[in-house]
């Protein structure tokens, strides 16, 4: 597989920072993140052209279903990687659990803005979620700030005890070390992420009991 032109990824991100920009002008914990996001964003290096993966990762037989769904708020970031999804750097970074199994195989994160990604960045990352039908993704929490923008399928999202069904087109704030999770229904959940703050902090599952 040919390798994907950074002009080509740069201008797919484009399509996010222009949802950011809009977002960015709202005066609340949201707005004040994307707009140290995208301060971030336009210092990012591009390195070298980007080679796909060997082999694609096992989540990315969900990209299809996630497609499938065509919300209008959303479908302009939809459409501008529609071509790209299939051979991005899609992976998965952590260990196996006993009561997650599967997990590896149905979720995975592809980074285009990172310490190690396309566009290099010691301060902002910049990515997509996918994770498959049914599935959750247990409490976890990493130091860095994170903003997740949703493309595709509602999902239950919980964060500091609280849960709610998140639609595409909504923002969902993390604040550094607060314990969230996902789970998805019947559809797949495709979403925009960010990190801000500490990104070489690998992100851990968290036990919430331990959190009281």
């Amino acid at each position: 597989m040919a390798s994907i032109p950074l002009s080509t990824i740069a201008t797919a991100i484009g399509s996010i920072r222009a949802h950011f920009e809009r977002r960015q002008v709202i005066d609340d914990a949201t707005g004040h993140e994307l707009r140290h996001v995208l301060k971030q964003l336009s210092i990012a290096t591009p390195t070298a052209a980007f080679e796909p993966p060997a082999s694609n990762h096992g989540v990315t037989r969900h990209i299809t279903s996630a497609l499938r769904q065509k919300p209008g708020q959303v479908i302009d970031v939809l459409d501008a990687f529609r071509p790209l999804f299939p051979s991005l750097p899609w992976r998965y970074g952590y260990a196996s659990r006993n009561d997650t199994p599967g997990l590896e195989h149905n979720m995975g994160w592809a980074e285009l803005v990172g310490p190690v990604a396309p566009f290099q960045s010691d301060s902002v990352c910049l990515g997509f979620t996918l994770i498959g039908p049914n599935i959750l993704y247990p409490l976890h929490r990493h130091p860095a700030v994170e903003v997740y923008f949703v493309l595709s399928g509602k999902a239950t999202w919980t964060a500091a005890q609280q849960s709610g069904r998140r639609a595409p087109g909504e923002y969902i704030l993390h604040t550094r070390n607060v314990p969230h999770a996902m789970q998805t229904g019947a559809e797949s959940l495709l979403a925009v992420y960010t990190w801000s703050g500490d990104v070489h902090t690998s992100s851990v599952y968290s036990d919430l009991s331990s959190e009281q």
